[in-house]
C-alpha cells in the first residue's frame, strides 16, 4: 500500500466503505512494465474488483533516453539519428518532422523532388504504423492470424526501405536542406507492387473482423472517449478523429502540397476501440491514394537544397577545391549555423501531431529541443477509458490508443 501512495495520493480511499462491510477487499496489481500486453515499458496500477478495474494510475519513465536533452549536445544533422528513436515503428516520419522544423528555424527551401519522396516516405510509414498497431492488438484480443496477413505486408516495404536507406528500421534518411540521397532506379515500380499487397490485406482482414460477433464483443463500446473529452485531453490523429473531431493537419495547416492531394479524413461515431481500428484501416487506404498521386507527380531535379548553409559540396569541389574542403570540414564538425531565435513546427504523424520546438542561439547546435509526441497526452486519458471496465477491456484500449514508449517517454 505504501508504493501505491506514492504513485497517488488519494490511493487510501481506493477502497470505500461498503466494501469493509461486504468484507471484500480490492486487489491492487501492476500491469506492466514487464509484460507483452503492455506494449512496451508502460506501468498501469490498477485497483481491481474481481477484473473490474476501480481506479487506474500511470507511471512512465522506464524507457526514457534524454532525447531533448542529448540534443543540445549534437550538431542539428546528428540529432536526425535520434529521432529514429522516437516512434521506432514509423522512424522517417520523425526524420522528416524535424528537419522540417530546422529548415522553417533557418528559412530554407527544399527542391520539389525532395518534397514528394517526403511524402511518399511518410505515407508508407504511416501505413506501416497502422499495420503494426492493428496487427499487435489483434493478437492482443487472440486474432493471431490476422497478425500474419498485416506483418507480412510489413517486410515487404522493409525490403524497400532497406535499398533506399540502407537500414530496416531506424533509417536517418533525412538531412537538413534534402534527403542523404535520390530514390534508386524502380523505386517507384517498387512502391506501387507493395501498394496493391497492403490493400489486399487490409481487405482480407478487414472482412475477417468487421463483422465478426468475438472482434465487435472486445471492441464495440470499449475505451470510449467523447469529443469533448479528447479535445480537452489534447488528442490529435486517429483517436481525435475516431471521437468525431475531423482534424488532420494535413487538410487544416496544409505543408508539402497536400492540399493539391485529393484524400478524406476518415472520422469515427463513438471514439471507442472499434472505431479506432476502423479509422486506421480507412487511413491505410487514404494513404495508399496520396502515395499513388505523389508518384504521378514526382518531378525530376535534385534533392537537396543549393543553399550553402545546409548542403555539402559535391564530391569534386571537396577534393579538388580548397574553398569546398573548408565547406565540407565546417559543416560536419560545426553543424549547420541556424540564426538565433525558435520556432514551433509539427506534422500529421501516424499518432497525430509531432511537434518540434527549437531555439537557437546561433551555433550549429540547438539550445534546446522540445518534442512534442502525440503519445503523451493521449496516454493521460488512459485511467479515464478503463476505469470500470475489465482487465481485459484495458488490453484492447491501450492497443487502440498505439502508445510508443519511445516518443511517450523521448
Amino acid at each position: 500500500m505504501q508504493r501505491v501512495n506514492q504513485l497517488h495520493p488519494v490511493a487510501e480511499d481506493f477502497e470505500p466503505a461498503f466494501y469493509k462491510d461486504l468484507h471484500t477487499d480490492l486487489m491492487f496489481l501492476n500491469m506492466g512494465p514487464s509484460h507483452p500486453a503492455s506494449h512496451g515499458t508502460l506501468r498501469t496500477f490498477v485497483a481491481l474488483d474481481g477484473e473490474t478495474i476501480m481506479a487506474a494510475v500511470l507511471e512512465i519513465g522506464y524507457l526514457h533516453r534524454g532525447f531533448e536533452k542529448t540534443a543540445e549536445h549534437r550538431t542539428y544533422d546528428q540529432v536526425i539519428p535520434y529521432t529514429d528513436r522516437l516512434n521506432y515503428v514509423s522512424a522517417l516520419m520523425n526524420n522528416v518532422g524535424f528537419a522540417k522544423a530546422v529548415e522553417g528555424l533557418l528559412g530554407v527551401t527544399v527542391p520539389d523532388r525532395c518534397i514528394f519522396l517526403r511524402v511518399i516516405i511518410s505515407e508508407l510509414m504511416r501505413i506501416v504504423d497502422h499495420l503494426v498497431c492493428q496487427g499487435a492488438n489483434l493478437v492482443d484480443i487472440g486474432a493471431l492470424t490476422n497478425f500474419w496477413y498485416l506483418f507480412n505486408q510489413r517486410e515487404k516495404l522493409y525490403d524497400i526501405l532497406d535499398k533506399l536507406t540502407g537500414a530496416r528500421l531506424t533509417n536517418s534518411f533525412t538531412r537538413i536542406g534534402g534527403l542523404a540521397r535520390d530514390a534508386y532506379e524502380g523505386f517507384e515500380d517498387d512502391v506501387l507492387n507493395v501498394l496493391k499487397d497492403f490493400e489486399a490485406a487490409v481487405l482480407d482482414v478487414t472482412r475477417l473482423v468487421k463483422k465478426n460477433r468475438i472482434f465487435q464483443n472486445r471492441t464495440v463500446g470499449i475505451g470510449v472517449i467523447s469529443a469533448e473529452d479528447a479535445i480537452s485531453y489534447g488528442f490529435t490523429g486517429p483517436c481525435l478523429r475516431a471521437s468525431g473531431v475531423p482534424y488532420d493537419l494535413r487538410a487544416v495547416h496544409p505543408y508539402y502540397y497536400y492540399d493539391q492531394f485529393d484524400f478524406e479524413i476518415p472520422v469515427g461515431e463513438n471514439g471507442d476501440v472499434y472505431d479506432r481500428f476502423m479509422v486506421r484501416f480507412e487511413e491505410i487506404h487514404q494513404s495508399i491514394r496520396i502515395i499513388r498521386q505523389a508518384l504521378k507527380m514526382l518531378p525530376g531535379g535534385p534533392v537537396n537544397s543549393d543553399d550553402k548553409r545546409v548542403s555539402l559540396p559535391p564530391k569534386d569541389q571537396t577534393y579538388v577545391h580548397i574553398e569546398g574542403l573548408i565547406n565540407h570540414f565546417k559543416h560536419i564538425y560545426e553543424g549547420v549555423k541556424v540564426p538565433a531565435g525558435e520556432f514551433y513546427d509539427a506534422t500529421e504523424a501516424a499518432n497525430g501531431e509531432l511537434g518540434f520546438y527549437i531555439v537557437s542561439d546561433d551555433s550549429g547546435k540547438p539550445y534546446r529541443v522540445r518534442c512534442r509526441p502525440p503519445c503523451f497526452t493521449i496516454f493521460s486519458a488512459f485511467p479515464d477509458m478503463v476505469e470500470g471496465g475489465l482487465i481485459a477491456d484495458a488490453i484492447s484500449t491501450l492497443g487502440s490508443i498505439n502508445i510508443i514508449a519511445g516518443e511517450l517517454e523521448r
